[in-house]
């Protein structure tokens, strides 16, 4: 139910479903919720209910990065993913052997 005391058009998982399509896909708003055949201010909206207002002490803290930082992270995650696609390899040639094995 809503705040009106009224019952909602769209379910709450499909809520959840339209703003993770949103942030997954990286489209604009307005292309998913014409997609999905709503406004593109309720949309906006769910997205921004459910994103945490960002706290401007968490920077001051520490929680934001310099940018050498970010650029060290950058290039730790691109060797991280490079690794990450060498033993995918590894693992895609291990399953095609052992399924040949198996159908002899």
């Amino acid at each position: 139910m809503s705040l009106l005391g009224r019952p909602s058009k769209y379910t709450e998982e499909f809520r959840r479903d339209a703003v993770e399509l949103v942030r997954s896909s990286g489209r604009p708003i307005n292309e998913v919720a014409r997609e999905l055949g709503l406004s593109h201010e309720t949309l906006r909206n769910w997205v921004r209910r459910q994103d945490p207002p960002a706290r401007p002490q968490d920077a001051a803290a520490g929680g934001g990065l310099s940018a050498a930082d970010k650029d060290a992270e950058i290039a730790r995650l691109r060797a991280e993913v490079a690794e990450l696609r060498v033993e995918k390899e590894i693992l895609r040639k291990a399953a095609a052997y052992f399924a040949r094995e198996m159908d002899r």
